[in-house]
């Protein structure tokens, strides 16, 4: 931890400077900012979604979590067991994942991905590259992907959980 002096005349602020996030301070800045973000935004409207691959035994080999907001739709994860992997699992639980979402009115569907993770599988699913971040070790970088769902795609871009279409390129 470091400090520096104080804010301006009159009022005596200390700063720190941690290399760690301090479970009291953190939990007040977590607070502090959920109470402007609810007076400014009616974030009440936001709704989790999620959707899940399991085996007969009801075992979880893959999943989708994420939440709608108005018109828009973020998958903030995707897991497909490894040993499952590469057998359209995945696609799917996007596929279902977009389809509850299209059935609350999203027609803008984002993620963010790390250049290790799965921007190639994006792409397939017709999401494109919104933004790159670069200057993360080792080459890697973080892409922030997004579709929107034509109004020629069926009802809100998807039918039946898959792209009427394909992806799009």
């Amino acid at each position: 931890m470091t400090t520096a002096g104080a804010h301006s005349p009159g009022t005596a602020i200390s700063w720190e400077v941690h290399d760690d996030a301090p479970d009291l301070e953190a939990g007040i800045v977590d607070h502090g900012l959920g109470e402007a973000n609810d007076a400014a935004a009616p974030l009440h409207e936001v709704r989790r979604l999620s959707c899940f691959a399991r085996l007969p035994s009801g075992a979880v080999v893959g999943g989708a979590v994420g939440r709608t907001w108005g018109e828009c739709c973020e998958l903030q994860q995707l897991w497909v067991d490894p040993a499952h992997r590469k057998r359209g699992i995945g696609a799917r639980l996007v596929r279902l994942f977009e389809a509850r979402a299209a059935a609350r009115g999203c027609r803008t569907f984002y993620l963010e991905t790390f250049s290790f993770q799965a921007p190639a599988f994006y792409e397939s699913l017709g999401y494109r590259v919104a933004t790159e971040f670069r200057g993360f070790p080792h080459g890697i970088a973080k892409y922030v992907m997004a579709r929107q769902a034509a109004p020629t795609d069926g009802p809100h871009g998807v039918v039946d959980g898959t792209r009427s279409d394909g992806p799009r390129r």
